[in-house]
């Protein structure tokens, strides 16, 4: 079940349609019902609160004014950065040797 903060796809008409980031998921006076507030990741950006069931969440369809909708949780995807071995510069050839470290000395002369 996707948690606030979360983003997901909304399908209307069997169609992708929108995203979405879930604002919060609260009990609703109905048992095992929710309102879920949204806000649609659009221009300009909306928000929106739904009651829905908890299976509405997971991905089951429903219809709202008789159309179908659905919620889709995106996952996140995992970004490889490559942090080892040594820099390389843009269009030279070779690679960078970490600089070098020189502290600031204040010279003094004593007469």
């Amino acid at each position: 079940m996707p948690i606030e903060g979360e983003i997901v796809l909304i399908y209307y008409q069997e169609q992708p349609a929108t995203y979405a980031r879930i604002e919060s998921i609260e009990p609703d006076i109905k048992k095992d019902w929710y309102q879920v507030t949204l806000l649609f990741l659009s221009i300009p950006a909306q928000t929106v609160t739904w009651i829905i069931r908890e299976s509405y969440l997971n991905g089951e369809s429903f219809t709202m004014g008789g159309l179908p909708v659905r919620l889709e949780e995106v996952k996140k995807s995992l970004i490889k950065r490559e942090t080892e071995g040594p820099v390389k510069s843009k269009g030279k050839k070779g690679t960078k040797k970490p600089g070098k470290v020189i502290p600031l000395r204040k010279n003094i002369k004593k007469s």
